[in-house]
């Protein structure tokens, strides 16, 4: 039986939820920051789900890096686009993305600080 992975299904589940507010920026003719928001937010879960896969533990904080810096990157466009009332945007979208930066934040601690003790 295959243990759950909460940071692999909360990215996923993420990443199939803003694609609303992807449509709606589409929808109003915002192409930039609609193409940012969905380069960021679809580049959590893969390099999450990568690091299932990751080949050592200097690959797994790697990838987790790069996960942490996509998802602090949606942030940033999930704030603009909640102070530029481009579109309507549910403040679920911001809670979720802070806990799945809180979450990658403290895997990517603990993998770091269990390196440096091998």
């Amino acid at each position: 039986m295959k243990t759950k992975n909460i940071i692999v299904e909360k990215s996923f589940e993420f990443a199939l939820s803003i694609i609303q507010p992807y449509k709606d920026l589409v929808n109003n003719k915002e192409f930039i920051i609609s193409k940012q928001l969905l380069k960021s937010w679809t580049s959590i879960w893969a390099n999450v789900n990568e690091v299932t896969a990751a080949q050592s533990k200097k690959n797994f904080i790697a990838k987790m890096s790069i996960a942490s810096k996509e998802a602090r990157e949606t942030l940033y466009w999930l704030n603009l686009l909640e102070k530029s009332s481009l579109i309507k945007l549910d403040s679920k979208y911001l809670i979720d993305i802070e806990e799945i930066i809180k979450i990658i934040t403290s895997i990517t601690k603990t993998a770091s600080k269990n390196i440096i003790k091998h």
